[in-house]
């Protein structure tokens, strides 16, 4: 009798929980509708700041450049997109009017495995609904579509709080509100994925809301986080390292002598230790400049220099 009652202790916290969550953030997540000369989409989107912004996925948006947002006490305001990047699949709009104030934004690199989350938008064009369950792994990969390219969202969040289309561009929280991730994709049944909140997207958004795209630096890349030796890990003070799979050709690090099978310890001194920290070191500020990379080569220690390009679609 008393394991029930702390049983249902434990799920009337839950409950509480879920439901503050679900009242703090309904209002502030919008039904989102996108006009495009390929038609209208439909997704949601989340307040982001006291003057109108609203964020939102990239995908959702599309090659729209207006949209309409539906709050969830029926109000309604016309957007204009701001700015898109597609290779973080964010995407930022002014709402013409007022709307309500922003949630707060936490910091998904804190999150851990096991931890709840609750899911805030409009699936199948019902709006305001919530679905809650925990954090199922982290550090996951996401394939997109940027003009010709495929590239790869890196450190994703994946969920099983239910979500379904048109959840895509709303909020996954944390249990104390905090928006940590705007949920992008259906991944599965009972699977789901979410671009993160924390310092590296929030630079990001930040581009977007002062210039309306991110400019980023180009190597020519394709690498896989891989454990280095006990004996080189206490030597260089880390456990993995970037393990280039492929070095495209023409590109400044085929040109800067970076090779198959490298294992890129860090850039310009700071360690790497997964593919979200070398994209954190190619933002605008490392289009040509002298960007010296450490590596290990048949168990030897190198050294190259490389001018990263600007990346472009």
């Amino acid at each position: 009798m008393a394991d029930e009652i702390a049983g249902d202790d434990v799920l009337d916290a839950y409950s509480r929980v879920v439901s503050g969550v679900a009242a703090h953030l309904i209002p502030r997540v919008a039904s989102l509708r996108i006009h495009s000369r390929r038609g209208d989409s439909s997704g949601s989107a989340v307040v982001l700041t006291g003057d109108g912004h609203l964020l939102t996925n990239a995908h959702v948006v599309g090659d729209g450049v207006e949209a309409s947002a539906e709050f969830a006490d029926g109000t309604t305001a016309q957007a204009r997109v701001v700015g898109v990047d597609r290779l973080s699949d964010l995407a930022v709009l002014r709402a013409d009017r007022e709307i309500p104030d922003p949630p707060e934004y936490g910091d998904a690199d804190l999150l851990k495995v096991g931890n709840l989350v609750v899911a805030v938008g409009n699936p199948l064009g019902l709006a305001g609904s919530v679905t809650a369950g925990v954090v199922s792994a982290l550090g996951r990969s996401l394939p997109v579509q940027s003009g010709s390219a495929q590239r790869i969202i890196e450190d994703v969040i994946q969920t099983d709080a239910a979500l379904n289309p048109g959840n895509s561009g709303g909020a996954l929280a944390d249990g104390n509100g905090r928006v940590i991730g705007i949920n992008t994709a259906v991944a599965g049944i009972g699977l789901g994925l979410a671009v993160p909140v924390n310092p590296t997207t929030r630079r990001i958004i930040f581009s977007l809301l002062h210039d309306g795209r991110v400019r980023r630096g180009y190597l020519g890349l394709v690498t896989k986080p891989a454990p280095l030796q006990p004996a080189l890990a206490q030597r260089f003070d880390q456990r993995t390292a970037l393990r280039v799979v492929e070095v495209i050709p023409a590109s400044p690090a085929a040109a800067a002598g970076l090779r198959q099978g490298d294992l890129v310890l860090a850039v310009n001194g700071v360690q790497l230790r997964d593919a979200q920290s070398l994209q954190r070191q190619l933002f605008e500020d490392a289009i040509a400049r002298r960007t010296e990379l450490t590596a290990i080569r048949n168990n030897a220690l190198v050294d190259v220099i490389a001018y990263p390009a600007e990346l472009s679609d």
